[in-house]
């Protein structure tokens, strides 16, 4: 722009300005809830000093690699250090004081991701023996009848790396359905002798396709390398059957909430509503129990 009452300029002005690292202090502390606290012995005077600390706290702390991390900046809380916390807590002087409160914490940092990835390695060797799965399971009593129909069934079971998912998948539901029988339906009555009463199934009930959760989800989860496990594959035959406690669980709870009601309407204690679910808990336990008798 050309105007001869305003003009411009432009220079360059090298500088060098000779700054001295001095050590800081630096404590963090990892919180039984998983938050982190951290303090250092630079003081906040708008610099920005503990967005850098907490900054540095997040991404030298990511290296352990634990699940549930993405929103891990929000755990961390800065916390002005005293002298009861940090003896010498330095200066907060000389355009240093960020850095090295952020060294300070680095530092504390991969001593804490040293010591957790020795107890992350362990728990995963633990882990590796152990199956796991979970349920998540709705059901609906015929408080008349006493039958318990299952709505729908969630199940999410760790297979490790599975060695064939369709036959895992197979075993996983026909071990579920399989533990309903157990919970539920197959009552083993037996005479004076000790001897098994029922000879067929029109006294012994076992699971028919009436059994069946009206909605039947099961996803398997490969959770990575088990070093002690045949190509790390893990057990799919017996465990899903303990999941069908759940159904017994959801059914106590149907009972539990009909008796409440019905002491209600007899204006009676509810607290009185105590009882005991037997195993299994077959439609005339089951109508029994409601009925408060």
């Amino acid at each position: 722009m050309c105007n001869k009452w305003r003009q411009r300029g432009i220079s360059r002005v090298p500088i060098v300005h000779e700054v001295l690292l001095r050590s800081n202090p630096g404590k963090v502390s990892i919180l039984g809830d998983g938050s982190v606290a951290v303090e250092v012995g630079g003081i906040e005077l708008g610099q920005g000093l503990w967005t850098k600390v907490k900054q540095m706290t997040a991404f030298s702390l990511s290296a352990i690699k634990c699940d549930g991390m993405g929103d891990f900046l929000d755990k961390i809380r800065i916390i002005q250090a005293n002298t009861l916390s940090l003896i010498q807590e330095g200066l907060t002087a000389g355009s240093t004081t960020s850095e090295c409160s952020c060294e300070a914490v680095r530092i504390c940092c991969n001593i804490l991701v040293e010591r957790l990835t020795r107890i992350k390695e362990n728990l995963q060797e633990q882990m590796g023996s152990v199956e796991w799965g979970i349920l998540i399971l709705e059901v609906e009593v015929n408080l008349l009848t006493g039958q318990t129909t299952i709505l729908q069934s969630d199940i999410i079971y760790d297979c490790g790396q599975s060695l064939n998912p369709a036959v895992d998948l197979g075993q996983i539901e026909g071990a579920f359905v399989q533990g309903i029988g157990f919970f539920m339906l197959e009552e083993y009555l037996s005479n004076s002798d000790g001897l098994v009463i029922p000879g067929g199934t029109w006294t012994y009930k076992i699971p028919t396709i009436e059994t069946i959760p009206r909605q039947f989800n099961v996803e398997i989860m490969n959770s990575g390398h088990h070093k002690k496990r045949l190509l790390s594959s893990k057990a799919s035959g017996e465990p899903p059957l303990l999941l069908a406690v759940l159904v017994h669980c959801s059914t106590r709870a149907v009972i539990k909430e009909a008796r409440k009601q019905l002491l209600r309407w007899k204006g009676l204690n509810e607290s009185d509503s105590t009882f005991q679910l037997e195993v299994p808990a077959t439609m005339s336990i089951v109508k029994k129990l409601q009925c408060l008798l």
